[in-house]
This record gives structure tokens, C-alpha cells and sequence, in this order.
């Protein structure tokens, strides 16, 4: 997979937009690079120090400021907190929005870095740790759990011996089903386990 092959998968899907109804709008981002010639794809785990969701696996991201664009915060989030600086010509597209259950509208962008991968420097006061994954790390088939506090299944990602929650597994679980499967999975309707809702 190559950025064209990834900017004409895009092309084709058609992202679901999710209204904000008093939600905050929140970008992430899907950094796609290459290290020694292999596709990977940029996850990170959050800083312990955190306030909001310490220690969880994540994208880069965070909310969109006032007068900021989606596409401008997704770049903005990705020099904060991995030292990446692209344009947002290098936004190749997105996927769907989420709405997570601690009051946002998160929108997905992928995001081509190329060799940038090398040059990651992560933000420690956000970012604890950096995992460069592979498209057959990737190409896995998710596992749903149920939670009689939650009424719908909840979503989760094997990675590595551990287990990656909603809304990052699904978002990841997406990204696998439209880019590497071509199949234009939904994934909105899935559930997030109570840990993830503040």
C-alpha cells in the first residue's frame, strides 16, 4: 500500500458526518508512514499523567479550537504530540465520525507521512509510548464483548498480547475494513466500555 492506493481507496468511501448536539468536536489522526520499506501505521499509548484517558491506546488528537477546521486540528495534533509536521495536502481522507461517550465527535483522518516515520519525536507530557504497526498486525479480526451497562457490543482490538478498546479499536477496526479490505464497514454503533466514557 502506497499513498496513491491509500488516497484512491478513500476516494471511494463516503464518511458518515455525526451532528456536534452539544458535543465537542475532537480530530484525530490515522498517521500513515514507512519504515524500511513496510507500510506502517503510528499508534500510540497516552502520558499516565493525563487527565482524560491516562495510559490508553490512542491516535494523536484532541479538540478543535475555536475558528479551527477538522483538517487544521488533525495537523496541529499530530506536531504536538509526535513532532510530525505535515500539510494538509498529506490529509489523503477520513473515516467515520465517533461520538464517544465523554462528550465528543471524534473525526478520523488519515494522514501520509511518508519516511517522516523516522522522525518521530514524541510529546512525554502526552505521549508514553509509540508503536509503528504493521498492516498484518492490523489485518486481525476484532472481538466484541457485552457489558450489562452497555446495550451495545463493545469493540476490541488484540494488539501485542493486549487488548485495544472502543472508540480507538473501532476507528482501527474501520480503517482495516475500508483501506485493507475494501468493505465500507460502519462502526458507530458499536459499544465502549465504561472506563472510556469519562
Amino acid at each position: 500500500m502506497d499513498q496513491q492506493i491509500l488516497t484512491e481507496t478513500l476516494r471511494e468511501f463516503r464518511p458518515v458526518e455525526i451532528p456536534p448536539q452539544g458535543r465537542r468536536g475532537a480530530a484525530i489522526v490515522i498517521p500513515v508512514g514507512v519504515r524500511q520499506g513496510e507500510p506502517v501505521v503510528c499508534l500510540t499509548k497516552r502520558s499516565t499523567s493525563l487527565r482524560s484517558h491516562p495510559g490508553q491506546y490512542a491516535f494523536p488528537g484532541g479538540r478543535i479550537d475555536s475558528g479551527e477546521t477538522a483538517v487544521e486540528a488533525a495537523v496541529r495534533e499530530l506536531s504536538e504530540e509526535l513532532g510530525v509536521r505535515v500539510t494538509p495536502a498529506q490529509v489523503l481522507g477520513r473515516l467515520d465520525d465517533f461520538a464517544t461517550k465523554s462528550g465528543y465527535v471524534m473525526s478520523p483522518f488519515v494522514v501520509w507521512i511518508g519516511d517522516e516515520v523516522e522522525a518521530i519525536h514524541p510529546n512525554p507530557g502526552e505521549v508514553a509510548e509509540v508503536y509503528l504497526v504493521t498492516l498484518d498486525e492490523i489485518d486481525v479480526d476484532p472481538l466484541f464483548v457485552s457489558d450489562p451497562a452497555v446495550a451495545e457490543p463493545i469493540v476490541q482490538w488484540p494488539f501485542r498480547g493486549a487488548l485495544v478498546h472502543a472508540p480507538t479499536a473501532a476507528v482501527l477496526h474501520q480503517f482495516r475494513e475500508v483501506v485493507l479490505r475494501g468493505r465500507h464497514t460502519r462502526v458507530a454503533h458499536f459499544g465502549q466500555p465504561v472506563f472510556a466514557w469519562k
